[in-house]
């Protein structure tokens, strides 16, 4: 068993995936419209048959308490796993992504939290070896 869809929940699916692909660096796996929404789901472009990043509209009633609550604690949902952060970091600022938590040593991980405009944080992790 494997992960095959993952989702994150967004305000403005267009805006999200301008974001995800122009300055994430992923890129489109599907985007199938689907009454007022669309299935439109990323991947990364070092593995594109792996697991996809559903955008998620948020319009269920949780989501708003929810996401709005984890943001306020400063709490990301969503990690993704980087090979160079320090590399990675220094490409997302200078591409224009505001972080609140600049890369840190935490154990055996270095780690960084995100802001992605669309009303999430998420972790990046660069595994270290010991």
């Amino acid at each position: 068993m494997k992960i095959y869809v993952t989702s994150i929940f967004v305000a403005d699916q267009e805006k999200a995936k301008r974001f995800y692909t122009e300055k994430m660096g992923f890129q489109v796996k599907h985007d199938i419209p689907m009454g007022s929404h669309r299935w439109l789901t990323l991947v990364s472009s070092e593995d594109i048959d792996g697991t996809e990043l559903l955008l998620e509209p948020n319009t269920h009633p949780a989501v708003q308490p929810y996401t709005t609550a984890l943001k306020a604690d400063n709490i990301p949902a969503h990690s993704f796993q980087v090979i160079n952060l320090d590399q990675v970091y220094t490409h997302l600022k200078n591409a224009g992504v505001s972080f609140i938590q600049k890369p840190i040593d935490a154990g055996n991980v270095k780690m960084a939290i995100l802001d992605d405009e669309c009303g999430n944080l998420i972790q990046l992790i660069e595994m270290i070896q010991s």
